[in-house]
Formats: structure tokens, sequence, C-alpha cells
């Protein structure tokens, strides 16, 4: 045993040293993949991506010979990790608990997730919503996220988290005068109702005497945030607005804020799941990869073979 290791260190020596790495970085791909597989959200995508920057930027930065760039990155590199295992908590429990189990394989197969409402599902209930609040002369304001996420910072005041799933009853009856979150505005993330009573800041620009402070407020979160809409209900008058860039579009029908709606939102859902593409390009390379090992001249072939 002992002289087929060396014999094996040998060959490695002769080699050098290139099987390890080729090693080194299949499993580095293996872990990325398991990595996207368990989140599957294209929002938390892009942190794992800024935090796989700050890992090359720290690992170049040390090779090159810049310690002191070296240093800083690499206590980002670890504060980032620490905040990411309290952000995706539940995805590395899965991670541990599977790995805990010895189900090293279940990792690497994308699981199909749980259905999620099409995006003009939520887009309905959006719509059949304000326009009941229309008829009914109350007053909403709506902010719907087109892309990625906003800060809380950039509103005066958070608000009430929800994350209830979107429905015409629900936005109506935040927005009844009898209830504490009607003043404030609803915050809309694909199919989900992520906080209510969010008190946003107040457009400075020069506005017509017409508009009270909810048209101000949407125009003023949009001056601050490019990726939302924000829909208002007027309670004098019923009509219906959408504010995007700091600009007002009014007066509108439901129909054509329907179609407003499906225009900026027709790639925004509950979850941006890039399971798909995964489980297509895993297919893929799973059919290259069993078409080139039965091409291998050692390995027979299982298909059967005629009678001689």
């Amino acid at each position: 045993m002992g002289q087929f290791w060396e014999q094996g260190q040998i060959i490695l020596d002769l080699l050098g040293g290139w099987p390890l790495r080729l090693l080194d970085g299949v499993l580095v791909v293996l872990l990325v993949y398991t990595l996207l597989v368990l989140i599957g959200e294209r929002r938390t995508l892009w942190m794992v991506r800024g935090f796989i920057m700050l890992l090359l930027a720290a690992t170049i930065s040390r090779n090159v010979g810049l310690a002191l760039l070296a240093f800083v990155l690499d206590k980002l590199v670890i504060g980032s990790a620490v905040a990411m295992a309290f952000i995706l908590q539940g995805e590395f429990r899965r991670l541990l608990e599977q790995i805990g189990r010895g189900r090293l394989g279940q990792l690497l197969v994308i699981a199909d997730r749980e259905l999620v409402p099409e995006p003009n599902s939520a887009i309905d209930e959006l719509v059949d919503a304000v326009k009941e609040l229309s008829q009914n002369r109350i007053g909403a304001l709506i902010i719907v996220e087109t892309d990625r996420p906003i800060d809380e910072r950039d509103f005066s005041v958070p608000g009430v988290r929800l994350n209830a799933e979107i429905s015409r009853e629900l936005l109506q009856t935040i927005f009844q005068t009898s209830t504490l979150l009607h003043d404030g505005a609803v915050l809309v993330r694909g199919s989900r109702v992520l906080a209510a009573g969010v008190i946003l800041p107040i457009s400075e620009r020069s506005a017509s005497r017409q508009l009270g402070t909810r048209h101000r407020a949407a125009m003023g979160i949009t001056e601050r945030v490019e990726d939302c809409l924000c829909i208002v209900v007027s309670e004098e008058t019923g009509s219906i607005s959408m504010a995007e860039g700091g600009k007002l579009n009014r007066p509108l029908t439901s129909s054509k804020l329907r179609e407003l709606l499906s225009d900026r939102l027709s790639l925004s859902v509950d979850r941006d799941s890039v399971s798909p593409q995964l489980r297509s390009l895993s297919k893929r390379l799973l059919r290259q990869g069993r078409a080139f090992w039965q091409r291998l001249p050692f390995v027979p072939s299982s298909a059967p073979r005629g009678k001689q």
C-alpha cells in the first residue's frame, strides 16, 4: 500500500500537480453550482455575485503583493460571509441538514420549487384592488419594486412588515380609513406585500396645488429610487395616477394601469427563479458527460449485442 502511494506521488510530481488543480477547480464549480441551486433567487444571487467578486479581488491582491489592500478585502470578505450567514440562514440550514444526513447527492439535484403566482396574477390582484379603491374613493399609495430591492433607508419610516401574499382583499383592507396603516404606503415586491404604513419622503419639486400629499410622496420616492413605481389613488376624486422617475402619469384608467404594469413588471415575480436555466444546463452537461464516458475505449458498451 505504501509503495502504491509513493508511486502515485511520483506520478503527480511528474505531471506538475495539474490533476490537483483540475480537481480543485471542479470542486469550486460544484460548490458554486450548489449555492445557486439552494438560493434560486435572482435578487439574492446579486449579493452572492458581489461576495464572489470580493473574494476574487482579495485573492488577486494577495498574489500580486498588495498587502494592505488584501488585508482590507479579507476583512470585508469575513464580514460579508457573516452577514450572508444571517440573511441566508434558511439555505444554510438546509445545506447543513443535507450534509449531516449524508445526502450530498441531493444538493446537486434541483428540486421543483413550490408554485408561485404568475406575474399577471399579481398584477390582476393589484389592478383590481386599485379599481375598487378608486370607485369607492378610498385613498391609497402603493410602491411596486421593478428590479432591485428598495433600501429601507430611502423611506422616512420603514413601516410594519407583513410579507403576505398579495390579494385584492388585503390591499382594500389595509387602506380602509378605520385601520391603523391606511395613511402610509404599501410596499409590493413581486407577488408579496412586504410592508404597510410606510412613510415616504415628499418631493421637493414644484407641483400643481391640486396634488395632495400622496402624489408628492409618490413623486418623492420615485425621484430617490429608480427601480420602483408608485401608484396613487386620490381620496378626493378617486383618480388613479402612477409615478415613475419623479414624474406623475395621470389620470389613468384601470386598463391603462394594467398595461403599464405589464410592461414594467413582465420579468418580476415573487422569486425570480433561475432553476429552469440551471436544470437545462445540468441536463445538457450530464448528457455530454455520459456521451464522453461511453466513448472511452476502456468502458464497455451497455448496448445489447446482436447474435453472431
